[in-house]
């Protein structure tokens, strides 16, 4: 009973509805605009790593937590926060390899995971 007490609530409603809002905006880029999905990744991780790299991401973070790490936005983030930290420590090298490093797990996932939806699962094109 204690863990319910000591439980954030709001952080979790704040985490729904940010991380929710992100997913609403993407629907309606889909559905209302003729950008693939593909497209829509690329704004969304672009978006996040310039966002990322002015040091505005973080206060959307400190907001939402996870509502805002998950998405892609969040992955954008963390490449810039790789990138830079690699730099401040190996110089310009750390432009090419920080973002990889700090994202390293992510990409794996994203990978695997994406490698087993496909043998489950039937791609269809949009529709022009």
């Amino acid at each position: 009973m204690e863990f319910w007490q000591s439980f954030d609530w709001m952080l979790l409603i704040r985490c729904f509805v940010v991380g929710g809002l992100l997913c609403v905006i993407g629907q309606i880029l889909i559905d209302k605009t003729k950008l693939t999905p593909a497209r829509i990744l690329v704004i969304y991780v672009t978006l996040g790593t310039i966002l990322g790299g002015l040091g505005i991401y973080k206060y959307l973070v400190d907001f939402a937590g996870c509502g805002a790490t998950v998405p892609l936005t969040g992955f954008g983030n963390n490449l810039a926060k790789g990138t830079i930290e690699a730099v401040k420590q190996n110089g310009i090298l750390g432009a090419f390899t920080g973002g990889l490093k700090a994202s390293a797990g992510g990409i794996a996932a994203a990978v695997f995971f994406g490698y087993i939806a496909s043998l489950i699962s039937k791609p269809k094109m949009k529709k022009q």
